[in-house]
């Protein structure tokens, strides 16, 4: 019998591809290795042994990288999660090879920075590289071209600034080191309450025992739950290991980045889909090097190949920004507990409003439940009542009542500042000829196109389509007869405008944000007191701190309620705490009013009598009548082919394949309600199973007895938050 190595390779493979060892090529599961597949050499990773007979017909490995090679935790790891999921395990290992080029040592470059005050009589050229800290205040250290590129001059007037001593040159890293955080650093003028110091000192516990565990972090809104975690993080720091602290949306937490540089002295590590090729780079080696010690990333942080993790926290792991739709279809959240089982590593899970999938999980004693029930110092929470609009109607073509106006007015009269809340981007969510009625839809795609009246143009926000906003209706030509129907956040700033005619507006949603440097900038504009009314979506709730901000108007309560989500509930519970919690932070009393048809939904009555208990008994008593997560267990199968015909006949040929099990109910197959996507038509069936079940397997098995025909495609998603 001869030696072989199994090789997985990054791509769309369900398994690894037995290869021949070339002689005195010594191999290690984990190692990297170039191997032919197909036509050309590809980079896999050496995934386990066997044994053959003979070698015949057997393709040999090529080369072995001598770089540091993937721990078995990482391995296991990529093995579970393409398992659970019902993915390829070449797709899941792409997530985690995610720079080639970090495998090589960080190449040396040549660096300039300024020796000291410039002297008297330089030229221009030479002026204006020496103020270039002025205007970019961390350029320095700098490669030659960077500088002349930003000074606007020649690689050669840096080459004689060096000669004539006004520039060091010397040599460095391409891909410097990030700096080492340090735990024992006091960090901002941050007094811990005793309840906060008690919380952070349970959390330390479980970091200390060095083993795997899971804890709750639950606490209201303000509560200090950032400031608690991080003396989890402080500890794990201290052990010498590698913290990763997950949130929703990386863009949102640059108050959150700050907080942690405070805290340990050094800005973290950041990872996220919108990091250009060399910063992937850098972060990719230093984390599998085990040299980056905290890092702050968003769901795919979690496939970075840690060294030595002993700490994850989720931070909001409600979130359902976690689940991630295409490719590789994963809840970030579950998989932290999973990656956390496998490195021995402590997980932290924190909320305002828990999943209730995990507040069961820790009410049961599986997770150590921390609470944090109340807000530190004078801060108060703040009074929530809900506005019937049958009994306020806004005027004619107007979106916010009375009491809301009033609202607004009084925060203003005192020097404070209000928040409108509505999770609809754009001018109006609706387009509709007033002539033949015609609604403008996306044309490969079953929705309706949105009004966009600051770029001027309607826009699909789920495929990305946009177009100029025509001026006549498509169908039926009539000139100036297409009119917008519902609001957006742009209509809502719109009418705030001649309301509040002096009262300085700013609309932030993911349209009008700009790069994360815009980002910081409007918040810290609002932190500082500088905008009156922030009128903006969900982009708003997550972790900001406004200290005037007294007064949140949420335009449509009932937005989410809708859509046959089983979920529904929970989340416009979720969100509304969220945005009712912006106001009255510091030590002025906050107020929500929220707008709703729907007073009486029990997720709207339990916000309003701040009766969270009353609530969350409820939703898991419909839960566990219905067989609904945590009672039971779900998964959704998604067909999609390019006409109606084909999506309907593999869907009754997927049905017809589905195993024969007890405790497994199967629903459908009907229409997604988005039938049409990016030209596709959708099909989807919903899979209830018992908690005892093991789902993944059963749908592992179903899958397996299926082959999509040609142009057909066929996705799984266990446990689906989303039902579009």
């Amino acid at each position: 019998m001869v030696k072989i190595a199994k090789i997985l390779f990054p791509v769309a493979v369900p398994e690894p591809f037995d290869y021949a060892i070339p002689a005195g090529m010594k191999l290690a599961a984990g190692d990297f290795v170039y191997a032919p597949l197909g036509r050309q050499g590809k980079l896999g990773v050496v995934w386990g042994f066997g044994e053959r007979e003979n070698l015949d017909k057997l393709k040999q490995i090529s080369e072995r990288k001598p770089c540091r090679p993937l721990n078995p935790e990482i391995l296991k790891f990529i093995n579970f999660t393409a398992k659970y999921n019902c993915a390829l395990q070449g797709l899941v290992l792409r997530m985690v090879l995610r720079s080639h080029k970090a495998l090589e040592p960080s190449p040396d470059v040549t660096l300039y920075q300024p020796t000291g005050e410039p002297p008297p009589g330089l030229n221009p050229a030479r002026k204006r590289v020496l103020g270039l800290a002025d205007i970019w205040p961390d350029i320095w250290p700098a490669r030659a071209g960077e500088i002349a590129k930003a000074a606007k001059t020649s690689a050669s007037v840096i080459n004689t600034m060096a000669k004539a001593g006004l520039l060091k040159k010397f040599t460095a890293p391409l891909d410097p080191p990030f700096d080492l955080p340090d735990p024992n650093q006091a960090g901002r003028d941050f007094v811990l309450t005793p309840r906060q110091i008690s919380a952070g000192e349970e959390l330390q516990v479980l970091v200390r025992q060095r083993a795997f565990n899971v804890a709750l972090l639950d606490g209201v809104t303000g509560s200090g739950k950032t400031e608690v975690y991080l003396e989890a993080a402080a500890q794990g720091l201290r052990a010498g290991g590698q913290v990763l602290i997950l949130v929703p949306e990386i863009a949102l937490t640059q108050a959150g980045l700050k907080r942690f540089e405070e805290r340990f002295g050094a800005e973290p590590a950041q990872w996220h889909s919108a990091m250009g090729d060399a910063a992937r780079r850098r972060v990719w080696r230093e984390v599998h090097m085990g040299r980056a010690r905290l890092v702050v990333g968003a769901r795919s942080a979690l496939f970075l190949p840690f060294a030595d993790l002993q700490l994850i926290v989720v931070d909001e792991e409600h979130d359902g920004s976690y689940k991630q739709d295409e490719g590789v279809i994963y809840n970030a959240r579950d998989m932290a507990v999973v990656r956390g089982k496998m490195a021995g590593a402590a997980v932290v899970l924190a909320s305002v409003t828990p999943s209730l999938e995990s507040l069961t999980n820790a009410r049961n004693g599986r997770y150590a439940h921390v609470i944090l029930p109340e807000r530190p110092g004078a801060a108060t929470m703040p009074e929530v009542a809900l506005v019937d609009l049958k009994d306020h109607k806004p005027e004619v073509g107007r979106f916010l009542s009375q009491p809301l106006i009033d609202g607004v007015m009084q925060a203003l009269k005192r020097g404070e500042q209000a928040m409108l809340y509505l999770n609809r981007r754009g001018y109006a969510p609706l387009i509709i000829c007033r002539a033949c009625g015609e609604r403008l839809k996306s044309p490969d795609t079953d929705s309706w196109l949105v009004q966009h009246k600051r770029s001027g143009r309607a826009i699909c926000h789920h495929t990305g389509l946009s177009m100029p906003m025509p001026s006549a209706c498509l169908e039926c030509k009539t000139e100036g007869a297409l009119t917008a129907v519902g609001p957006g956040v742009e209509r809502v700033a719109e009418e705030a405008a001649l309301l509040f005619a002096d009262a300085r507006i700013e609309v932030l949603s993911s349209d009008t944000a700009g790069n994360p440097g815009a980002i910081r900038a409007r918040m810290a504009a609002m932190a500082a007191g500088d905008i009156d009314i922030l009128v903006g979506t969900q982009m708003v709730v997550k972790g900001h701190n406004f200290p005037h901000l007294t007064f949140v108007g949420v335009v449509d309560g009932d937005l989410s309620l809708g859509g046959g989500d089983l979920r529904a509930g929970e989340r416009t519970y979720q969100t509304l705490v969220q945005v009712a919690g912006r106001a009255g932070r510091a030590d002025k009393p906050g107020r929500a009013l929220i707008q709703t048809h729907m007073p009486d939904h029990e997720a709207l009555a339990a916000l309003a009598a701040g009766d969270r208990e009353g609530f969350i008994a409820a939703e898991l008593g419909m839960r566990e009548i219905l067989g609904l997560p945590p009672f039971g267990k779900l998964a959704a199968i998604i067909i999609s082919a390019p006409d109606a015909r084909k999506a309907n006949a593999f869907a009754q040929k997927t049905l017809n394949a589905a195993p024969r099990a007890d405790g497994i109910e199967i629903l459908g197959p009907s229409e997604a309600p988005m039938a049409i996507l990016r030209g596709r038509h959708r099909r989807r069936l919903l899979i209830k199973a018992d908690p005892n079940i093991n789902l993944s397997a059963y749908m592992h098995i179903w899958k397996s007895r299926l082959r999509p025909p040609h142009k057909t495609k066929l996705a799984i998603d266990i446990d689906p938050q989303g039902f579009m």
